[in-house]
């Protein structure tokens, strides 16, 4: 049925979706099945859709080009925000990146948000001609390439960017304005914060992350809301602050729960360790959950755990994965539904109020 959403909160941080297309599928149906939920999360009303870059290794991530599937979702859709989370910057051509996103941005009549970072898998480098040692260093230069050129400055070179930030709109196609306004930068640390705190970009945080060794034990909000805190003060003057917290969030009906539950216990089990820093072998399904900070149940039980995250009320944005439960493209849709219908009014998050639904 069709109905508004005028009645609904919209101060609270923008609902988002986010995939890393892992489904146990060909990179074909990856591809056919994350177009479907981002069309879904638009027509329900997500202000936001990010995809994640991976090369190489079908485990791990199932998209290696996202400025590309980008402009096909772009002609897709019409209003739902396009991210990437993350393209990994020391991997690429700064100079081809900032060509194809403004390009993308055309395309998307001013839709793309970009999303940077440094990378974490060493075995990637060696193919792109970077040392993983290096590539903070890189990462660096690189993005001030990126920046020079969004901003539309020249570079040493005496080159400018075209499409540029001057494109003229006249022939009805939206100018690639005010990219180097849209790039965010993704960080575990305090450090990586207030760097990006300090260019203006905005921030983004991961579903989960490694603790200390002297805190196993804290809470995700309790590592998370330091960042957020060191971001802020780094911020200029009169900067409006972009904060995007990821989330792992499965949400489904009763009867489909023990289904998943039995399916997410060997997937979780197998990469917990990594995600949290420490030996979760221990631990039961339940508190498993709770350590690699995967909100899986009904809208109730998720609806619960996430009134608890402190992070929650210091962001301007939240996305959503399923990752890591193996969830099915039809777990994924519904999940899409429930956070927006049933999840997101109860936590005060925004939804679109152009919704259909």
């Amino acid at each position: 049925m069709t109905g508004s959403t005028s009645d609904q909160r919209t101060t609270g941080p923008k609902l988002g979706f986010f995939t890393r297309l892992l489904e146990d599928a060909s990179a074909a149906q990856r591809y056919r099945f994350a177009l479907e939920q981002i069309e879904a999360a638009e027509r329900v009303g997500f202000h936001s859709a990010w995809i994640a870059q991976h090369h190489f290794s079908a485990a791990e991530g199932g998209l290696p080009s996202p400025l590309v599937f980008l402009s096909h979702a772009a002609a897709r859709t019409s209003r739902i925000r396009l991210g990437t989370a993350i393209i990994t910057l020391p991997m690429e051509n700064a100079v081809r990146v900032a060509e194809d996103a403004a390009v993308t941005d055309i395309l998307s009549d001013g839709r793309l948000e970009i999303g940077l970072g440094s990378g974490g898998n060493p075995k990637s480098f060696p193919a792109f001609g970077t040392a993983f040692e290096d590539r903070r260093e890189v990462f660096a230069d690189n993005l001030d390439t990126l920046r020079t050129l969004l901003s539309g400055q020249e570079l040493p070179t005496e080159h400018l960017l075209y499409p540029g930030p001057d494109s003229a709109p006249g022939d009805g196609t939206a100018a690639a304005t005010g990219l180097a306004d849209r790039l965010w930068q993704a960080t575990f640390s305090s450090r990586g914060a207030g760097a990006a705190g300090a260019a203006g970009d905005g921030l983004m945080l991961s579903r989960t992350q490694p603790r200390p060794e002297e805190n196993t034990g804290a809470s995700l909000d309790e590592v998370q809301l330091p960042v957020i805190d060191t971001y802020l003060s780094q911020l200029p003057a009169g900067t409006t602050p972009r904060i995007l917290a990821s989330r792992t969030a499965v949400v489904a009906d009763a009867e489909d729960l023990p289904r998943l539950r039995e399916i997410t216990e060997p997937a979780l089990r197998a990469e917990a360790d990594r995600l949290v820093g420490y030996d979760t072998s221990g631990l039961s399904l339940d508190e498993l959950l709770i350590a690699t900070d995967t909100y899986l149940g009904t809208p109730e039980q998720v609806i619960d755990r996430l009134s608890g995250d402190r992070v929650l009320d210091r962001v301007t944005d939240v996305s959503f994965q399923v990752h890591s439960v193996p969830a099915t493209n039809e777990t994924a849709l519904r999940s899409i539904e429930l956070l927006a219908t049933e999840v997101a009014p109860a936590l005060g998050l925004s939804v679109d109020a152009e919704r259909v639904v």
